[in-house]
């Protein structure tokens, strides 16, 4: 096993756990219901914000009982470390898929929000007929970007670093169905 895994066994081993799986399950339920209530109607393009938002875009999607499409944009601060860098493009979203649809954009977590503005500046250029964003977890300070929220939030979490369901600690964990936090940050 590389020193990277062995590191991240550890890091898990000590961890809090701030939602288990039933509380995580409980919140995609509730995000599917409240996300049906807006666009039951609306044929939807719902674009899951690549990689950390693939565990709640499945999770979310495969709740929702209506028509609507899928896609995916690819934009990231962190590129495995434990804190944010400058906004790095990797897929950027597709103009003809956006113009004149109502736009829903899923991603595992709301933390200061960088990345989250600059995806809807991206995407405000093409035109939606609505834009909306849903998180699992929004971090709970004062650090926020102006202007960066998200219309449909599933849970907060601690100001710490927190991983699992789709967010990572240097690369690893995501795949876990509860959230926790890095003891010490």
């Amino acid at each position: 096993m590389s020193p990277q895994a062995e590191h991240a066994l550890q890091v898990l081993a000590e961890a809090d756990c701030l939602h288990d799986a039933a509380a995580v399950r409980a919140a995609y339920d509730r995000l599917a219901a409240a996300l049906f209530a807006v666009y039951e109607k609306l044929d939807p393009l719902v674009l899951c914000v690549m990689n950390g938002g693939l565990h709640a875009t499945a999770e979310i999607t495969q709740r929702l009982r209506f028509p609507f499409e899928i896609d995916y944009l690819h934009a990231t601060r962190y590129r495995g470390a434990t804190s944010g860098g400058g906004l790095v493009w990797k897929v950027q979203p597709k103009p003809e898929r956006i113009n004149g649809r109502h736009v829903l954009v899923i991603d595992d977590i709301l933390d200061e929000g960088h990345t989250l503005v600059a995806i809807r500046d991206a995407l405000d250029e093409f035109r939606p007929a609505s834009l909306k964003v849903a998180v699992l977890s929004q971090k709970l300070h004062d650090r926020r970007a102006p202007r960066a929220h998200a219309e449909f939030v599933g849970l907060t979490v601690a100001d710490r670093y927190v991983f699992g369901c789709g967010m990572d600690y240097k690369e690893y964990w995501r795949q876990l169905p509860a959230i926790y936090a890095v003891k010490g940050l």
